[in-house]
């Protein structure tokens, strides 16, 4: 069983469009709402997979009521905690003819102390019959900075693997527990720890420069169409699977998370992990839900995903 940590719950609606034009009224009946929360994200992808996954964060309202059925729909099992404030709506704008999405996100979870110690109650039960978690997303501005550190080290006294998909002071904080896996994307790894990686080369460096002063055994970044990098215990590699004609990108990060922990709990060495998380990955853009994905695509996909150990000779 693998568990996702979402403290900071969110709806998505996906809005399709043309293309934004400033100041112009733009019309599409094209919309779709969908799961939001890079934990919850990370659940649904799981429960496609045929793999078991509780989805444990802060719900509010009715917005968190359209979540919970949401998830209930794809297998998930959730295990909220009400709280006040307002759940977040995520509006996805999704632009066809460029490719771009944009994010505008609405809302903010109050919580409070005894809130979140019913959060970390549920956790500690939670963990005894749990393989691996994956702690994600930001952290609601109410909740202390460091609450990803004390779950990580929860866990980790319990003997379970941990993997976390994050940002800002909320990871910083949290690679103070030491999780085995640290998990981000280009652009976040770059503004949270002030590194200039303006090309694969420079982020190679970067990336071993951090893994070497923070202690991690394996960071795992994310880089869109340029594929995924991984410094592992087993060895650094690049994975890229072929370019897909993105519908909705969102979510496709955190099937990332979600397949790198399903294929480590299954035993598999890190080419196999990849090759999966690069199909998957590429699989989850071209579908309208955030996080949905079609295993027709998986299949195709990942024929055509390539593996390179990163040696001097392709760099």
């Amino acid at each position: 069983m693998i568990l996702t940590v979402c403290p900071n719950t969110a709806l998505d609606k996906v809005l399709f469009i043309e293309k934004w034009v400033h100041g112009h009224p733009m019309r599409t009946n094209k919309a779709v709402t969908s799961v939001g929360g890079k934990g919850l994200n990370s659940s649904v992808v799981l429960s496609q997979l045929g793999v078991k996954t509780v989805a444990l964060g802060f719900f509010e309202g009715k917005i968190g009521q359209e979540l919970l059925d949401l998830l209930e729909d794809y297998g998930v099992i959730p295990d909220p905690v009400w709280v006040g404030g307002n759940n977040r709506i995520a509006y996805v704008i999704a632009e066809e003819e460029t490719n771009i999405h944009s994010h505008i996100i609405v809302g903010e979870l109050k919580i409070d102390f005894n809130q979140s110690r019913e959060l970390v109650k549920k956790f500690s039960e939670r963990i005894k019959d749990t393989d691996i978690v994956i702690f994600a997303g930001t952290l609601p501005q109410t909740l202390n900075d460091d609450f990803y550190c004390e779950m990580i080290t929860m866990a980790k006294e319990a003997g379970i693997i941990t993997l976390i998909d994050s940002q800002k002071q909320y990871i910083r904080e949290a690679l103070k527990a030491k999780p085995d896996i640290v998990k981000m994307n280009w652009e976040e790894f770059g503004w949270t720890f002030t590194y200039q990686v303006n090309s694969i080369e420079q982020l190679i460096d970067s990336a071993r420069e951090f893994k070497k002063t923070y202690e991690i055994d394996n960071l795992i970044i994310t880089m869109g169409q340029d594929g995924i990098l991984a410094l592992t215990d087993q060895g650094e590699y690049l994975a890229k699977a072929p370019i897909q004609k993105s519908i909705n990108a969102a979510g496709a990060g955190d099937s990332v998370s979600a397949v790198v922990a399903w294929r480590l709990v299954e035993g598999d060495d890190w080419e196999s992990i990849l090759l999966w998380s690069s199909a998957v990955s590429a699989a989850s853009v071209l579908t309208m839900r955030t996080g949905d994905i079609h295993m027709e695509d998986v299949d195709r996909i990942m024929r055509d995903v390539e593996i390179q150990e990163i040696v001097p000779s392709i760099l």
